[in-house]
């Protein structure tokens, strides 16, 4: 029962106190600059976290001892990682096609 106080308090705190949004008129530049730099952000972020990943499983296969187990799994962690890089990578490469064709189209 107390957590439900908490949470409604806090649910009409942030009702009652939202910042009013002043839309602005976006043309396309703004909007695609937008987001182009979303997708750069993610892109980035995507190849940190297989970077991560990549050393989370050659540290795995290199401490598994022989366990047949383990070195299974940090060879799919490895394969996994490097198939999520390679999906990130392709849309990364679909976005900037359809953005220069996008930006052909509409006379930039």
């Amino acid at each position: 029962m107390k957590k439900l106080i908490i949470f409604n308090s806090l649910l009409v705190t942030a009702l009652v106190f939202a910042a009013p949004a002043f839309a602005q008129s976006a043309d396309v530049t703004k909007v695609q600059t937008f987001l182009t730099s979303i997708i750069q952000i993610m892109v980035v972020l995507a190849g940190t976290l297989a970077a991560g990943f990549f050393v989370w499983g050659g540290v795995g296969y290199i401490t598994s001892s022989g366990n047949p187990e383990s070195l299974e799994k940090s060879k799919k962690t490895i394969m996994y990682s490097a198939v999520g890089l390679a999906i990130t990578l392709g849309a990364y490469v679909l976005t900037n096609v359809v953005t220069q064709l996008a930006q052909g189209a509409f006379g930039q």
